[in-house]
């Protein structure tokens, strides 16, 4: 509507994470820290890489976060400190408790290497709350087919984390938390479910209208607590939303997160001293960058 206020929109920016990979980062922002847990939001591809592309994510480790990954096109491989090897498909969620410590790697899978290969994917990370921050580390792989789908006229809903549109999610989550795939025909439309306390919406391929308001292609828009506005769509196109109880601000810092900033440079240190953890049969050892007082 015409008298709706302007909505804040989020606009991400690039950041290279090697090997000429490139992903779209809107969280964190200037503006937003975080939108319920979530406080890390990555879009990769869609892009082709060619056989001789090495797009490996070598062993790093996480603490006081859980990892979120959710493939549109593609497949990796991931293994982790706790022992799982699980490869990573489309529409699957893959949910990684760092807790007190993890060490994992994502690579790309053997019967992929040296061909020609698409990816395309999101990858978020959701604060732990604080009594959960030094959970024991775990993995939970929810596969594609256990997620709950929903057939609105013109819009197909996968509720990937949490309940709305009426089906729950068997992903666990140690905070209320919500994460759903929308899938919208050209001229589809429908009510932005309250489903979270806070939400934002993500336009993964095409621009959108959210209360006649356009939000950009590969941006994000944070909805006002308690409004039902109206989604729409001119094109077909996917949106995902995102959302859930707020934690609170985190220190963040390369790959850790944390209510205690001095726990930051505990981790920093644990890693060095190679205190957080091995992936069996991972030999590479990415030293952390210089922590800053």
């Amino acid at each position: 509507m015409a008298d709706t206020p302007v909505p804040l929109i989020l606009k991400p920016h690039s950041k290279d994470l090697g090997g000429g990979f490139v992903v779209r980062r809107t969280l964190p922002a200037v503006q937003r820290q975080a939108v319920g847990p979530f406080i890390f939001f990555d879009h990769f591809g869609p892009i082709t890489a060619q056989p001789t592309d090495n797009h490996d994510v070598r062993p790093h480790p996480h603490i006081g976060l859980a990892t979120v990954t959710y493939l549109f096109e593609g497949a990796m491989m991931h293994r982790d400190s706790t022992g799982v090897v699980q490869r990573i498909e489309p529409g699957a969620v893959n949910w990684m408790t760092a807790g007190r410590g993890i060490v994992h790697s994502e690579r790309t899978p053997d019967d992929l290497r040296g061909v020609t290969r698409r990816s395309h994917g999101l990858q978020l990370w959701a604060a732990l709350p604080v009594e959960h921050e030094e959970d024991t580390p775990s993995f939970s792989h929810t596969a594609a087919a256990d997620i709950p789908a929903v057939n609105l006229p013109g819009v197909r809903v996968r509720v990937l984390i949490g309940s709305a549109f009426g089906v729950t999610s068997p992903t666990p989550t140690l905070s209320p938390t919500v994460y759903i795939d929308l899938a919208l025909e050209a001229g589809a439309s429908l009510d932005v479910p309250d489903a979270a306390e806070e939400r934002a919406l993500y336009a993964v391929d095409q621009p959108f209208h959210l209360d006649g308001h356009e939000v950009p292609a590969q941006a994000m828009v944070v909805i006002p607590a308690g409004a039902m506005p109206r989604l729409s769509a001119a094109t077909a196109a996917r949106v995902v939303m995102i959302g859930g109880a707020p934690l609170g601000h985190r220190h963040m810092w390369w790959n850790f997160v944390s209510s205690r900033k001095e726990r930051i440079a505990q981790a920093a240190a644990d890693w060095e001293a190679q205190r957080l953890g091995h992936v069996v049969g991972e030999t590479e050892f990415i030293p952390a960058p210089a922590l800053r007082a």
